[in-house]
């Protein structure tokens, strides 16, 4: 999906990566926060990688994530071309992810890439904090994960609640 009004960039290695970064794009979806996806290689299509990073910002994008399997070096090499916050999403292909993870979260001082979990709940939680990341300027949003967190606790006390009834 191309989004001119996109506020997120969504970039997989692969498109065998989909599945794990539908749980990115279906979190963007239900907070109504705009996104562009692609498929983009740091290896196989580097020159593509880079035309995208380096022109997210002049686009309107806000922040990049990443998920990569295997080397795992797109969000890297996303973070080299821009300035733009970068959060990768390892994604477990080999060694259960922790090639991946241990891919993405190495980088060098001065290249940051946030890192989260590996896999769907990463992707998930890249999604979130890409949008707390766009809340700091937007007060609908930030009540809308305001919102989201006391829809979670609601249902922790509501399963506390049922167990102490048995």
């Amino acid at each position: 999906m191309t989004n001119s009004s996109a506020k997120v960039g969504i970039l997989m290695g692969s498109i065998n990566d989909r599945g794990v970064m539908q749980a990115c794009a279906d979190t963007l979806d239900k907070f109504g926060v705009s996104y562009e996806w692609r498929v983009s290689s740091a290896h196989r299509t580097p020159a593509d990688t880079h035309a995208f990073a380096s022109s997210a910002r002049e686009r309107g994008i806000e922040v990049i994530v990443c998920g990569a399997g295997g080397a795992a070096h797109l969000a890297g090499a996303v973070a080299a071309a821009t300035t733009l916050p970068v959060i990768g999403v390892p994604i477990d292909v080999s060694l259960d992810g922790l090639d991946s993870l241990l891919a993405t979260v190495q980088m060098p001082g001065g290249i940051p890439v946030a890192t989260v979990a590996i896999g769907r709940a990463g992707a998930k939680n890249a999604a979130l904090l890409a949008i707390q990341i766009i809340a700091t300027h937007d007060e609908v949003l930030a009540k809308a994960l305001d919102d989201d967190r006391q829809a979670m606790a609601v249902k922790v006390r509501a399963a506390n609640e049922e167990l102490q009834q048995r």
